[in-house]
C-alpha cells in the first residue's frame, strides 16, 4: 500500500483506536494456487493481541490456498469519500481545473496464517468473536458437542492471524492547508451521503492534530 508521508498514521494508537472503534470487517487476500488468480474473501473478524482471529466454512476455496501459501494479507478500510475536483481548486483557479481525490482510512495487516481444526480450539476462537459481536452474552454456550454450536463445529475451520506488520493510511489532504481541509470537511458535512459524516470527521480529527503540515 503506498502511503505518501502526510498520509501516514501519526502513530500506532491511532489505527488501534480507529480499528477498537467498530471497523471489524476486511477482506482476507491470499495467494492463489499456481496459475490461478488470489483469493479475496470479505468476512468479519475479531482483533486479539498481535493477532486477528477469523472462521470460515469448511468448503470456502480459501483453505488450499492458504495450505500452499500461509503468507497472507488482511484489509480493512472505511470512512470514505469521493471528493469532487471543484472542491479541491487552489485560489484563483477555475474549479474545472481542481482534481478530483478519495478520502479513506485503510489498516493492512501482513501475517502469518495458522488453521485452526480443534474441536475446542474452535469453539473458543468462536467465543471470543461473541464476546466482541454479542457482549450481552445472548446466545447458547459454544460447547464441542453440545447443540446449536456443537453440531456445527465440523463445518467450520479457524484461521489465527499472527500479525507481523501494519500498515495505516490515513488520506484527508494533510498536505492542504488549513482553510481547504476546513471548507472540504464542511462540504462533505453538508453532502452527507453515504460515509460523507466519518470522513468529515476524520479530517477534522487529524486537522486538529496536524494542524499546517511540516514536511
Amino acid at each position: 500500500m503506498f502511503i505518501q508521508p502526510w498520509d501516514a498514521a501519526l502513530d500506532e494508537a491511532e489505527w488501534h483506536s480507529w480499528i477498537a472503534e467498530g471497523h471489524d470487517f476486511g477482506i482476507l487476500s491470499v495467494n492463489g494456487l499456481p496459475g490461478r488468480p488470489p483469493v479475496a474473501v470479505p468476512t468479519h473478524f475479531t482483533a486479539d493481541t498481535g493477532r486477528l482471529l477469523i472462521h470460515l466454512a469448511r468448503p470456502n476455496p480459501v483453505w488450499k490456498a492458504i495450505e500452499n501459501d500461509p503468507d497472507v494479507l488482511f484489509t480493512v478500510f472505511g470512512d470514505y469519500a469521493f471528493v469532487p475536483g471543484p472542491w479541491r481548486a487552489q485560489p484563483g483557479v477555475p474549479p474545472t481545473d481542481g482534481v478530483p481525490t478519495s478520502y479513506y482510512t485503510a489498516v493492512q495487516f501482513t501475517c502469518r496464517a495458522h488453521i485452526l481444526d480443534d474441536p475446542e480450539a474452535k469453539a473458543d476462537l468462536l467465543r471470543r468473536q461473541l464476546v466482541h459481536f454479542q457482549p450481552d452474552g445472548d446466545h447458547a454456550p459454544v460447547e464441542p458437542g453440545l447443540p446449536p454450536y456443537g453440531r456445527m463445529l465440523p463445518g467450520i475451520r479457524g484461521l489465527r492471524l499472527d500479525v507481523i506488520e501494519v500498515q495505516a493510511k490515513f488520506k484527508y489532504d494533510d498536505h492542504k492547508s488549513v482553510e481547504h481541509r476546513t471548507a472540504v470537511a464542511e462540504r462533505l458535512a453538508g453532502r452527507g451521503e453515504g460515509l460523507d459524516a466519518p470522513a468529515a470527521h476524520q479530517q477534522r480529527r487529524r486537522l486538529d492534530r496536524v494542524g499546517p503540515w511540516k514536511p
